[in-house]
């Protein structure tokens, strides 16, 4: 028989068990509760928390310009918080005392918000007792952060006060939107690169996350590093703040023109010899009739890129041996029927070019007579033609580090089984030559005329020259040559020649300069309208100009483009103009003249000298080599006490006069500078007061009164 007694013991186990289940219940209710209805309060007490192992984030690199200008930088920004349970009672009463003061200077600080707004938004977070309240909606600098964080309660810290802060790192572009889409953008809240040169170096740009614990000893947390952030490197670009800035002036100015009413434009500017990207503009019309850079449009704009093409159409014929300079083409009345199309130069209504030689075909950018060259050599063999074109680099995929970069469409002729063309028609080839059929991003064009600017070799077009780190270089970017030669030597002096005859006696005579010499091709197409063709309401024209400078010793090549919809349209007299002004802005800073050439036969040549100190005036006219009329002796190094006196310009020579001085009387000071005439009245015990500026023109105490002791003389300065 068992010493328990059953009847007693089992009812206390199944109390306890029916206890103890119901308070499992209750917890796991709970839990559920606070999964749930409770999920966003603890989420952002949650976010409060101080983990033990904690992530520090690297600063971002900088981008900076060819000589060193900030163009890119990270500051901190700071979204401001306040938690209304930290403190307890002792700060909540202190709250309540401080309230007024707090909001008035949060309106001091925010004006756009008024006392009694502030003081109602945290008194409603009081009323929720929230942890994570924001008392500004926006991010705001360091500065400000530091006045709001020096108001009362706020000072206090965050565990006692309840303010605290969520840190950002905040891109900035000192020069605004200059250069936007080549430098490239940042999502707002995220540290992620958006586009340009901040998406293609991210990686280099970014640096590498540290690693801390926190440790909590005494109430207090300790940070124990244990792996230290690697800060980004720095990126040295090829652009040029000062090119930038002139293209994108030059462009927007003539994008704005009544007659122009652009609604598109890019300008690239590169160094011939390296490749360097000095300047890369894109500017598309907004709603409200701005011009911003919304799109890269120089890398990824794949339009017609019409006569500017017909260049590399010359090349090949000239380069193939088929034609040579004195070749002639008849291109009648300037209408010629093209396999049952109308063929047409822009002087058709105006009886044509009638029989011109192929120089003579691209001065005045004719369309028959380039199409008839091209047609006449190679229309058994088109495959020739774009194989030539292709030879020339034009076609090339330049791999740039800028995302959305296109590659060039210019598409190879090609036979089924029969032997028949499958992508190709009897107009292909001559349209073609004129830059139709065909799909060209800018950038691709001016490395083109980079290359026959730079005899021939053609290089890449380059945004970076090096990556640095703490003043030091860590990796270079050298020039980089795609092709060596684009054609023969001989093709490339014969086109430079046929270029520059373009700009001094042919279409493109707005481009030029009577500074330097400039070479370079107009180019106006008619832009497709997809589906529709080019006869779809108003016609769309692409307007170029691609050329370089200075043509007999080429430093610099540019491309201006403009998209515009309806007539007046001409590539010459539109992106032309650009061009001059962006080549003689860029020239005018290398241009070294005489000082000789600065000489005005008009100008006076003696200068006005002022009353005074005669050594130093003597001194002075001396060494500018001006002749000196003087009345007494003496040098400035030897002279010792100053020698007063007037100065009179005469035809030829200064005359420097000495004039008698004593002790306690009040000197003639008019005509003198202020320090001599402030020197000169003090010495004697004169207070001295002055008003205006350059001479004196009075002086209150007459010249020769007898001295009084705390006179003061007030000198009118004109």
């Amino acid at each position: 028989m068992s010493k328990f007694e059953n009847d007693k013991i089992m009812p206390r186990y199944f109390i306890l068990a029916v206890a103890l289940t119901i308070i499992g219940f209750i917890v796991v209710g709970r839990a559920a509760y606070i999964m749930t209805a409770k999920k966003d309060y603890w989420e952002q007490v949650a976010s409060r928390l101080k983990r033990d192992s904690v992530s520090v984030k690297p600063n971002r690199g900088n981008i900076l310009s060819c000589d060193g200008q900030l163009m890119a930088s990270s500051i901190p920004e700071y979204k401001i918080y306040m938690d209304f349970v930290a403190g307890g009672e002792k700060k909540d009463s202190l709250l309540t005392v401080k309230m007024d003061s707090i909001c008035m200077g949060l309106n001091h600080i925010f004006p756009s918000k008024s006392a009694e707004e502030f003081r109602k938004h945290l008194e409603e977070g009081r009323k929720k007792q929230a942890r994570n309240w924001p008392i500004w909606p926006k991010r705001i600098d360091y500065n400000t952060y530091c006045e709001v964080k020096a108001l009362p309660v706020f000072k206090m810290s965050s565990y006692k006060g309840g303010f605290h802060c969520e840190e950002f790192n905040a891109r900035r572009r000192p020069f605004g939107s200059l250069a936007q889409r080549t430098v490239g953008d940042m999502f707002g809240a995220k540290d992620t690169a958006r586009c340009g040169l901040e998406l293609a170096y991210d990686s280099i740009l970014r640096g590498t996350e540290g690693l801390t614990h926190r440790r909590k000893i005494l109430n207090k947390y300790m940070n124990i590093p244990v792996l230290a952030p690697v800060d980004g490197c720095d990126i040295i670009t090829t652009i040029d703040v000062g090119i930038q800035d002139l293209a994108e002036r030059a462009l927007i100015d003539e994008l704005k023109d009544p007659q122009v009413h652009g609604d598109a434009g890019v300008a690239i500017v590169m160094e011939v010899a390296t490749g360097d990207v000095k300047a890369m503009v894109n500017m598309t019309k907004c709603q409200d009739g701005e011009y911003r850079e919304i799109k890269n449009l120089a890398v990824s704009n794949l339009l017609e890129p019409g006569s500017v093409f017909k260049t590399a159409s010359i090349m090949v014929a000239l380069d193939d041996g088929v034609v040579d300079t004195t070749y002639t083409v008849d291109t009648g009345c300037g209408i010629w029927k093209m396999y049952g199309r109308d063929m047409k130069d822009h002087n058709w209504r105006r009886g044509g070019y009638q029989v011109i030689n192929l120089p003579r075909s691209l001065e005045v950018s004719s369309n028959i007579g380039v199409s008839r060259i091209i047609d006449d050599h190679y229309h058994k063999n088109p495959e020739k033609f774009v194989e030539g074109i292709y030879r020339t680099g034009l076609a090339s995929d330049l791999h740039l580090p800028i995302a959305g970069s296109t590659p060039p469409r210019i598409r190879m002729p090609k036979k089924n089984s029969r032997g028949q063309y499958v992508n190709w028609s009897a107009t292909a080839l001559p349209w073609m030559s004129i830059g139709y059929e065909t799909q060209i991003p800018p950038i691709s064009t001016i490395t083109f005329y980079n290359a026959i600017a730079n005899n021939g070799k053609m290089m890449k077009p380059r945004f970076i020259s090096k990556v640095m780190k703490n003043g030091e270089v860590v990796k270079e970017f050298p020039p980089e040559v795609i092709k060596p030669q684009i054609c023969k030597e001989k093709t490339v002096k014969l086109m430079q020649v046929i270029l520059e005859h373009v700009v001094s006696q042919g279409l493109g005579r707005k481009a030029g300069s009577k500074s330097f010499k400039v070479a370079g091709k107009t180019g106006t197409a008619q832009v497709s309208q997809g589906a529709g063709g080019y006869k779809t309401g108003v016609t769309n024209y692409l307007l170029s100009f691609a050329g370089y400078f200075p043509a007999d010793n080429p430093r610099y090549s540019c491309i201006v483009c403009i998209q515009k919809s309806g007539l007046p349209a001409s590539g010459g007299g539109m992106s032309g103009v650009v061009f001059h002004h962006i080549a003689e802005g860029i020239m005018a800073r290398h241009l070294k003249l005489s000082v000789e050439d600065a000489k005005d036969s008009a100008s006076v040549l003696i200068p006005d000298v002022k009353n005074g100190n005669m050594l130093a005036a003597n001194y002075v006219l001396e060494h500018l080599g001006v002749k000196i009329d003087r009345q007494w002796e003496g040098s400035y190094v030897s002279g010792g006490n100053p020698i007063w006196g007037t100065a009179v310009r005469k035809a030829n020579d200064v005359g420097l006069s000495k004039m008698k001085t004593y002790k306690n009387i009040v000197p003639d000071v008019t005509g003198m500078g202020a320090s001599d005439a402030v020197y000169m009245l003090e010495s004697r015990g004169l207070k001295t007061t002055i008003r205006g500026r350059g001479k004196v023109k009075s002086q209150s105490i007459a010249a020769g009164s007898v001295i009084k002791k705390g006179q003061t003389c007030e000198i009118l300065m004109e």
